[in-house]
């Protein structure tokens, strides 16, 4: 009888370390998953802040040649050349927030020359 009583009690403990097994492997699935989610989440919002660093950029440019030609009659000269120095300031700061360029004066504040 004591036997019986052992080997079900054996029997169960191992079913229980299975279904345990199982569901801490399930566990580190979904820890995986959670961890890719992040970082696709952090990569969309980067994404998000340089595009939107460009087009700001663009559209400034683009807003003050529009000003600056209904002002001193010379269109369409100023939206066109205000509209290439936005693209062209768009593309500085998007280099600069991806660390491609470095910031103006971090040589002053190093000392380098």
């Amino acid at each position: 009888m004591s036997d019986d009583r052992d080997e079900g009690l054996e029997k169960r403990r191992a079913q229980l370390g299975a279904e345990l097994a199982s569901k801490r492997a399930a566990e580190g699935e979904d820890e995986q998953g959670e961890i890719r989610a992040e970082a696709s989440r952090k990569g969309y919002a980067e994404a998000m802040k340089l595009s939107s660093e460009f087009i700001a950029a663009i559209i400034v440019g683009a807003v003050l040649g529009y000003l600056f030609d209904r002002f001193v009659g010379t269109a369409p000269w100023g939206m066109i050349i205000l509209l290439l120095l936005g693209f062209c300031a768009g593309v500085l700061n998007v280099l600069r927030a991806a660390g491609k360029v470095a910031s103006p004066g971090a040589d002053l504040r190093t000392g380098k020359k």
